[in-house]
């Protein structure tokens, strides 16, 4: 019981708010980057033209003006789901280039047009990111139910009635699919999984003890997850479908949040005392520490569009929570968030610079878009939705 009661403690703190309520909850100003790529953005519709804006609004390496030696990009519907955008240079007006895009709703076509922007004009290589789909916890209070949405908040939906607590929704790779943890059926955390277009759940694992923490190999094919059925919180693994269960890790802490690398090789986890952040071969071995220089560094998430990257939350003077990046080239990590209020729950976009966090206080929680070159943070989730957390990022 004393080892379930530490787990839970670690599964509480990522949804219990600390800190107080700054002007905007989820958003951080910083001056201007001189390295920003100036553009001028429009759209030819209302609701287009505010959808531009609202996502180079949120991309840190771009600057939006109004005047002046700048990227002219352009928006034009052209069907119910096709968006052409055009790209021109400077005061002369130079054409670099004239695009039509189809996706599943002018909305849809929109973003991928604008990530079809980003890559001919953020100069670093970037990819886009504004495509990508989240799932996250809708917070009823003692309810709380997994939702999905675009990475503004675009068709948000429930897609869990549960009326339990679920924690911690993490997409399979081609989008299908959601693996959860929930209270549904036991009053015990199992782990769900979700079939998205058909809204049908069913058990994946639920053994004595607690049943958490689940997330999919980058190829599908696996899950690693935390399981306490034979005493000890301890990392396993599992085929898709929830078979050929393999226990990976054997000690006596607590062990939580496992995540595959991009090349699905090894695992990043929490594990105490701390907790600090560790590395293992995802076949098994001795895990080796990830020396961040926090004394409390968890809930690692390891990204796909910069393998030298980790993401995790850390806890930083004043007892506040902060999202760093440990990098694994200089063997340390550095706050990148350094903001009022707490930041947790990290999930890396595509382009291996931005990355989706909650921002929380007290009274509410919200997700937000985090420049990690920056520290820059615009607050994207929907009001209506009410506390909103825990996101997991779909690339598209």
């Amino acid at each position: 019981m004393k080892t379930l009661s530490r787990l839970l403690m670690l599964l509480a703190l990522v949804a219990t708010p600390l800190l107080a309520q700054p002007s905007r909850l989820g958003d951080v100003v910083v001056g201007v980057d001189k390295n920003s790529v100036a553009i001028r953005v429009s759209a030819n519709t209302p609701e287009l033209n505010d959808l531009a804006l609202r996502a180079f609004g949120a991309h840190g390496r771009y600057k939006l003006v109004a005047s002046g030696q700048a990227f002219d990009i352009k928006f034009t519907s052209v069907g119910a789901t096709q968006v052409r955008v055009d790209i021109t240079k400077g005061a002369a007006g130079t054409a670099l280039s004239s695009d039509v895009v189809t996706g599943t709703s002018a909305r849809n076509a929109l973003l991928k047009a604008a990530d079809v922007a980003v890559v001919k004009t953020n100069g670093l290589g970037l990819k886009g990111f504004f495509t990508s789909k989240l799932a996250f916890i809708l917070d009823g209070g003692k309810v709380k139910e997994v939702g999905t949405a675009d990475l503004f908040f675009g068709e948000a939906k429930k897609i869990t009635h549960d009326k339990a607590l679920a924690l911690m929704p993490r997409w399979s790779p081609d989008g299908a699919k959601i693996i959860y943890t929930s209270f549904y059926k036991s009053g015990f955390p199992d782990i769900f999984l979700l079939d998205v277009a058909t809204g049908r759940h069913d058990t994946f694992v639920s053994f004595r003890g607690t049943n958490q923490g689940a997330r999919f190999s980058p190829n599908g094919q696996q899950v690693a997850m935390v399981l306490s059925g034979e005493g000890t919180p301890e990392i396993y693994t599992a085929t898709a479908q929830g078979r050929q269960i393999s226990r990976k890790t054997r000690s006596d802490a607590v062990k939580s949040s496992p995540c595959w690398s991009p090349d699905g090789s090894q695992l990043v986890f929490t594990m105490e005392p701390g907790p600090q952040l560790y590395v293992m071969p995802a076949g098994g071995g001795s895990p080796q520490r990830l020396m961040t220089g926090f004394r409390y560094a968890a809930e690692p998430d390891w990204s796909r569009g910069n393998p030298d990257k980790i993401a995790c939350t850390v806890r930083v003077e004043g007892g506040k929570y902060q999202i760093a990046v440990y990098d694994r080239k200089a063997g340390k990590a550095e706050v990148v968030s350094k903001a009022a209020f707490d930041g947790v729950e990290a999930s890396w976009l595509p382009d291996g610079r931005h990355l989706v966090y909650t921002a929380r206080d007290r009274t509410s929680s919200v997700l937000s878009i985090l420049d990690t070159e920056t520290g820059q943070s615009k607050r994207i989730s929907a009001t209506n939705l009410g506390p909103v957390s825990q996101a997991s990022v779909l690339a598209q």
